[in-house]
């Protein structure tokens, strides 16, 4: 009974909070529904989904997810690991640094939005205004060919810090007894990186990008500060897509269907992760907690 009387304030919230929308997102995705009047009445079965794939804005906002996805995997979370490494050595005003590079994650979606709507701004923002000494001005947020890349940009500053403190922890939790026997044994600074640092932190890493890819699956608020999509779609994601159809254009089981298929990327790419990458950290926390009992 004191189980069940902890545990049932964080159930009812669940339910009520993710479960409960998740079921009414499913059940909207089969209607033609403008959210208004009530629940749902005309319905139409799957046409919302057959609509969907058919549409073109749809596949590219897939194809900018896969496009951020691997960036963010490739460029970003490298980049991550090699400060926090570089961060871990006894450098002076170490900790001044680390408080820099974590601070843009502790602002808000919205104040990083406006922040670099101003410093990318064209006409008169701060990146054009430093980069026209050597001539390389750019339209940044205003041009196809170039918004991507600039929201990738933002997204590195605003959430590197982020997973840069994470490999930081990872590093403190690697005993150094088992480097200094490494160098004893011969390895230079690279297989001592290689072979002994790299796989000890393989844990770490593989939660990164679980938690950057899942981030990037749902990206929204950034985008719809900086660019609400645009231009001609150039930058949009599958949020803003959903977020436009459903509030701006009144098609809420249109939108719905978008936000089901959201959620079944999310599960399939979570649940598939979990067994194939993660399943060696699971099976380590099980071993370990059983040997605690």
């Amino acid at each position: 009974m004191t189980i069940i009387l902890f545990v049932l304030p964080a159930l009812v919230l669940f339910l009520l909070l993710v479960v409960a929308p998740i079921l009414v997102a499913i059940y909207a995705s089969g209607f033609k529904w403008n959210g208004f009047g009530g629940m749902p009445t005309q319905f139409i079965g799957f046409d919302n989904f057959t609509r969907l794939f058919e549409s073109e804005i749809f596949l590219t906002d897939l194809w900018h997810l896969a496009v951020l996805v691997v960036l963010c995997v490739v460029i970003q979370l490298p980049l991550a690991l090699g400060i926090a490494l570089l961060l871990h050595q006894r450098i002076r005003g170490r900790a001044i640094y680390r408080l820099v590079f974590f601070a843009p994650y502790v602002l808000s979606e919205v104040i990083t939005g406006v922040l670099f709507s101003l410093i990318l701004s064209p006409e008169s923002g701060l990146a054009n205004r430093a980069l026209s000494v050597v001539g390389l001005e750019s339209a940044w947020l205003s041009e196809p060919d170039t918004v991507l890349m600039s929201l990738f940009l933002v997204m590195t500053w605003k959430y590197f810090g982020f997973h840069m403190m994470i490999y930081l922890a990872g590093r403190q939790n690697i005993p150094n007894e088992l480097l200094e026997a490494a160098k004893i044994d011969g390895a230079a600074g690279w297989k001592v990186f290689r072979f002994v640092t790299l796989p000890l932190l393989g844990p770490t890493i593989r939660i990164s990008v679980f938690l950057s890819v899942i981030y990037t699956i749902q990206l929204f608020d950034l985008v719809w500060i900086l660019t609400e999509g645009g231009p001609a779609h150039a930058s949009e994601t599958l949020a803003v897509t959903m977020f436009d159809v459903g509030f701006g254009r009144a098609q809420v089981g249109y939108a719905s269907a978008i936000s089901v298929v959201m959620f079944v990327l999310s599960l399939i790419f979570a649940l598939g992760y979990q067994r194939f990458v993660m399943r060696r950290d699971m099976e380590g926390a099980t071993t370990a907690m059983g040997d605690n009992r």
